[in-house]
């Protein structure tokens, strides 16, 4: 009895670690090496990572570690796989195939990353499903049907209730079409539905909802719709996308959370200390099995957190925030402790990482320092400079220290080579640190990504000029 009852235990465990993932992001300047990050994860007994493409350096790093991945087909090729169904054997055959013979677990192909966006509009819409239907028959050629799933990462601004209600939830009418055919080809191959939820875009959007109520806190006011009760944010989301399921007749359909978390920086409230705050609620109340008001006991069959690193490349269009999503900073180190249910009480960090030389690049006070803003402004077009947004780490620096910040930043990002710490006369190599309480001068990695370095960040001079007004540079 006393075996059974411990083969019970371990049985339990097993469901529990397999239940989260991460999101293994690649928009940085200088990403740790994929055999480091594998490292990682099995260091933290993370068993599920989500890919936003098929990058051949991580798949390979990944085949043979145990670990179940999930690869991602760019918006960008949803066109030509929607009316070329060459092009799906040719996907197949290229980015699948030679991973399976390698040992790699690869087990959802996503169709798209949040093709029902609001912000891409209609422009995906008349080829998800097209797309989705071509790589199923290159999966059934290739004898992976079956083997891999294909899912659709749903943004969370494609479901709706304009009264607030969970029990008035549905989807946007202009992807309602194709929601319905994108749910019948899921519900005929036994593919679960993958949802992005935001507890934070919620708190920032909606004046009713409260920090408290988004990050789990039981000082929270509730929310009531009929007779039901929701106590978080998550649990109002959850339900909002239970009923347009419903709507359109899909209310049995399993639901795995494709991406949540909380940032850590570049936005008021965007700390350590809520994000800590706000995965210490979540984990809780996925592993509590307690479901929703809707779908009591019933929790998503995965989740997967939202991200594993800070990315210094990400796009800034909803806010400088979005290159601090990461459980650890891009060196791997764990920003907050944390318990994911998966055996280990605390996150552990990346070990041996490989840094620059210990030297940064500061404003020279001895110069003439009338051109300083102008010169950090350029600095920051290409470079990350995130954090000395409102409401950032650095965003108290006072002048000339948020100049250092920016000249430093792209110093690192230009792997602290001597001419890119010139900045017309301004700039000085320095070995002392120069890092003010919270505000961290990084160090970047010894390892970039050319073709990521190469490609300019999203922030215009319009937005830095803003930074400018406000108080940042």
């Amino acid at each position: 009895m006393a075996s059974l009852q411990w083969i019970l235990v371990l049985f339990l465990a097993i469901i529990r670690v397999e239940a989260i993932g991460v999101n293994w992001g690649t928009s940085a300047s200088h990403p740790l090496p994929p055999s480091k990050v594998v490292e990682l994860l099995k260091a933290n007994n993370i068993n599920k990572v989500k890919l936003f493409d098929t990058n051949s350096e991580i798949l390979e790093a990944l085949s043979g570690s145990n670990i179940d991945v999930t690869v991602g087909i760019p918006n960008t090729m949803l066109r030509s796989l929607n009316s070329s169904l060459k092009s799906a054997h040719s996907w197949v055959h290229n980015n699948l195939t030679r991973y399976f013979s390698n040992g790699a677990r690869i087990q959802y192909i996503a169709i798209g990353d949040e093709p029902f966006n609001q912000i891409h509009g209609e422009q995906f819409l008349p080829f998800v499903v097209g797309a989705a239907e071509n790589i199923e028959a290159a999966l059934t050629k290739a004898k992976l049907a079956g083997r891999v799933k294909l899912v659709v990462p749903c943004s969370f601004d494609a479901f709706q209730s304009e009264s607030g209600s969970p029990s008035k939830g549905h989807f946007r009418a202009d992807v309602n079409r194709t929601m319905a055919e994108l749910l019948r080809f899921l519900s005929k191959h036994q593919s679960p539905f993958f949802v992005n939820i935001s507890p934070f875009f919620s708190y920032r959007n909606n004046k009713n909802i409260s920090l408290d109520f988004a990050l789990f806190k039981e000082t929270a006011r509730p929310h009531k719709d009929n007779r039901r009760t929701y106590k978080n944010s998550f649990d109002l989301s959850y339900d909002t996308l239970i009923s347009a399921l419903s709507s359109v007749g899909f209310d049995k359909m399993d639901i795995v959370i494709g991406q949540i978390g909380w940032p850590t920086d570049g936005a008021a409230d965007a700390t350590s200390f809520n994000a800590q705050v706000f995965m210490k609620g979540l984990v809780d109340h996925l592993h509590s099995r307690a479901g929703t008001p809707l779908r009591p006991k019933e929790p998503p069959t995965e989740t997967f957190i939202y991200s594993l690193f800070d990315e210094d490349q990400r796009n800034l269009t909803s806010g400088n925030f979005e290159r601090h999503w990461g459980l650890f900073t891009f060196d791997g180190q764990a920003k907050y402790q944390l318990d994911l249910g998966q055996g280990l009480r605390n996150l552990r960090n990346a070990q041996n990482v490989h840094y620059l030389s210990s030297k940064w690049c500061v404003v020279n006070n001895n110069q003439n320092l009338s051109n300083a803003t102008a010169r950090a402004l350029e600095a920051c077009s290409s470079a990350d400079c995130s954090v000395l947004s409102p409401g950032g780490s650095c965003f108290n620096l006072s002048w000339p220290g948020n100049i250092s910040y920016a000249f430093n930043s792209y110093y690192q990002q230009h792997d602290q080579r001597a001419d890119s710490c010139d900045f017309g006369g301004l700039g000085l190599i320095t070995t002392v640190n120069p890092s003010v309480g919270t505000c961290r001068f990084i160090v970047q990695l010894g390892t970039s990504n050319s073709a990521l370095h190469q490609k300019f960040t999203m922030i215009t001079i319009a937005t830095i000029l803003l930074w400018l007004v406000g108080g940042g540079l």
